[in-house]
């Protein structure tokens, strides 16, 4: 009797030591996460202090180190989501495509060659992109582009952005290659056993099953994109650019914030700490995405749980 009493002793200690654990690791991640919050904000008020607000989020030039400097981030955020959106139009076709073959047509010995190919992708360094985007994309552009008769400049977003999203196919199509197998094959022949294709079972029952895992995979390669630096570097240049036409050069948010902190300026000057009031915007813009987002998520899974009652 004792013996079994100290068992359950033991056995109720490790269990509080176990919640305790898990409890002090949630606790790191989320003040990790207002720690990055604060550290951020803090800088960025001091810059607001001595630039307009206003004119930062709205302003269409970007300027600083000259006597009459200017600190409108428009140009920097438009750059930022023309090459993102560049990249997201062709990581998701291609991650999601790859994706649906090796998950629902590819035969087990065909998957287990083509899955760790794909996969080498997800571990070239980004200055190797960099460099393919440099040295063979952005050639291939100009040349594509002066045989229509357009000009395209060899840093351009469009090369940036293509090889941005060859970066993140892996992503894409690792994770939900994941969420699309995780869907019950009793769901599969049940679609097929009342007369659909399997191209049909695959847009109709096993795509709306897995898409709450295709976003946030989605999410993820777009986050990815958005904090990508030494492509943007190398191949689309540094240069602040209001422009819709992805043949000409432009730039991101990291890279100016990278640009400002490289500088010889005092930590404490405008141009310095422009590069917290960027990250700062950027935090939130991402913010707001992901809750975006999440709510999409939570209404396509409740409207999926109510049509499959």
């Amino acid at each position: 009797m004792k013996s079994f009493e100290s068992k359950k002793q033991i056995t109720l200690l490790k269990e509080k030591i176990t919640t305790s654990s898990l409890i002090v690791a949630s606790a790191i991640s989320i003040l990790t996460t207002f720690g990055i919050l604060f550290s951020i904000l803090f800088e960025a008020l001091e810059f607001f202090r001595m630039k307009s607000f206003w004119y930062f989020i709205s302003g269409t030039q970007w300027s600083p180190g000259v006597e009459d400097s200017k600190f409108g981030a428009i140009p920097i955020f438009a750059g930022t989501f023309m090459i993102t959106f560049i990249a997201m139009f062709v990581a998701i076709p291609i991650g999601l495509g790859s994706a649906i073959y090796l998950s629902e047509y590819a035969s087990l010995k065909t998957r287990d060659y083509l899955k760790p190919i794909l996969e080498v992708l997800a571990g070239i360094p980004t200055i190797v992109y960099g460099f393919f985007a440099a040295i063979t994309v952005a050639p291939f552009i100009v040349k594509i582009a002066d045989f229509f008769g357009l000009y395209a400049t060899f840093n351009s977003a469009l090369a940036s952005g293509v090889v941005m999203g060859i970066m993140i196919i892996p992503v894409i199509s690792s994770l939900s290659d994941d969420v699309i197998r995780a869907v019950p094959n009793s769901q599969r022949k049940a679609s097929l056993a009342l007369g659909l294709t399997q191209e049909e079972t695959i847009k109709n029952i096993v795509l709306p099953s897995a898409l709450p895992g295709i976003i946030s995979a989605s999410l993820l390669g777009l986050s990815k994109a958005l904090g990508e630096t030494m492509i943007v570097v190398m191949a689309a240049g540094l240069r602040p650019n209001l422009s819709f036409n992805p043949l000409e050069d432009m730039t991101t948010v990291t890279v100016r914030v990278v640009d400002a902190l490289v500088g010889d300026q005092a930590f404490n000057s405008p141009e310095t700490l422009s590069a917290f009031a960027l990250g700062f915007i950027l935090f939130a813009v991402t913010l707001i995405l992901n809750i975006i987002s999440l709510m999409m998520i939570k209404k396509f899974k409740d409207k999926y749980k109510v049509n499959t009652l």
